[in-house]
């Protein structure tokens, strides 16, 4: 049974996953109204991957007894300066992310919920990762600066890495 704390805790978490998934989706948007066909698919990915991530709380809270409350959720911007300022806005998310997550561990030791305390290690670990991620992309866009061509080929590096996602993704769905 989850206490009250830890509860309110996840159903915060929950609502920040969803925004993460919204905010990812509204950049896809963007980046596909400008013919950045390769952002697009890779943010359109991670905005599904994130949603998952809401989804796989929810259930966690009600499966220990709780509620998982479906959240609403502000709008997110619909525009944005550059490709790389979508991906810096990302990093600084994903950092808010990861300290959100490291609060709620916090709050499950607090409260002695090692069962929660165990199956948030999954996502200590996916914010590893994410942070990763971001700073490559950002680092990259970079040493790419305003070289239109090497936009194009980094464009297309992000299509071929959405593919792939993709295809690994249906391979652990068809294993399950």
């Amino acid at each position: 049974m989850l206490s009250p704390q830890v509860s309110k805790a996840l159903n915060k978490q929950i609502e920040l996953e969803g925004f993460s998934s919204q905010y990812y989706l509204a950049m896809a948007s963007w980046a596909e109204t400008q013919g950045l066909n390769g952002v697009s698919a890779f943010l359109y990915h991670h905005a599904d991957e994130e949603r998952l991530h809401m989804l796989k709380l929810i259930k966690f809270v009600n499966e220990r007894g709780g509620h998982g409350v479906v959240p609403v959720l502000k709008q997110p911007p619909v525009t944005y300066k550059s490709v790389k300022s979508v991906f810096e806005e990302i990093l600084k998310h994903e950092i808010k992310v990861t300290s959100d997550i490291n609060g709620l561990v916090d709050a499950t030791l607090k409260e002695k919920d090692y069962t929660t305390h165990n199956f948030l290690q999954w996502y200590v670990s996916e914010q590893i990762e994410e942070e990763a991620l971001a700073r490559q992309i950002v680092d990259k866009l970079k040493l790419i600066g305003d070289d239109k061509g090497g936009l194009y080929f980094f464009d297309r590096d992000l299509e071929t890495m959405a593919i792939d996602s993709e295809k690994e993704d249906i391979k652990s769905k068809n294993k399950k």
